[in-house]
């Protein structure tokens, strides 16, 4: 995955991969199967259903399917200090003990943050859980973090072991949330500390033909 992300174009990324899906396992309206269906219909190369602190999503799915790559992939919610945010992990091992240890043990929890009240998953176990379990540790869309300083957080993931950042995301999304950061920020923070750029779409709804890029 990290050759296939170190090689493709921009413009290939936002019309053939897709590395932010939520399947109806978490708080998406699509099962599995119908996410994957849809990706392969709207002509996606690589896709990874991250739903939010659980990887029940595989059970359902042929990871070997060959009209598709697809990359298994978790979102977990955690705070690091003061900030909350969400960790992506891709090509885990999701029979990982260390990472099992952090799913969320129903759906409810997968559905409304409840890590926001019980805050027991760090940013630095989630990365050093997934790191564990083989994977691969992106910061979910970075814009949306209230951190004060945006830099000085990217460095502490850093030295957990972040070695992705999710650039392409469409920000529009979140009109409510005040973004002190854009895109370019985000690019030229991977670009400065040498981190994969990654990107998805963050779907929740229930037609993915509809769901676009859009940095505004």
């Amino acid at each position: 995955m990290k050759n296939f992300l170190e090689n493709i174009s921009e413009e290939e990324f936002f019309s053939r991969v897709n590395l932010h899906l939520h399947s109806c396992a978490s708080d998406g309206m699509l099962s599995p199967k119908e996410i994957v269906a849809q990706a392969k219909a709207n002509g996606l190369r690589m896709i990874s259903i991250t739903d939010h602190n659980t990887m029940r999503a595989y059970d359902e799915i042929d990871l070997e399917d060959k009209d598709i790559k697809i990359v298994k992939g978790i979102e977990f919610d955690c705070w690091d200090g003061y900030v909350f945010m969400h960790i992506l992990g891709y090509d885990v091992d999701f029979e990982c003990e260390e990472l099992k240890k952090l799913y969320a043990h129903h759906k409810c929890s997968t559905e409304y943050d409840i890590i926001r009240i019980f805050p027991r998953r760090s940013a630095k176990r989630v990365i050093q859980a997934i790191k564990k379990a083989g994977g691969m540790a992106v910061v979910a869309h970075p814009c949306c973090m209230w951190t004060f300083n945006m830099d000085n957080t990217i460095k502490r993931l850093i030295s957990y072991g972040l070695e992705g950042i999710e650039v392409y995301y469409p920000y529009r999304r979140h009109r409510r949330i005040i973004k002190f950061y854009d895109c370019e920020n985000i690019k030229k923070l991977a670009e400065k500390y040498s981190l994969l750029k990654t990107g998805g779409t963050d779907f929740h709804k229930d037609d993915l033909s509809c769901d676009t890029f859009n940095f505004v």
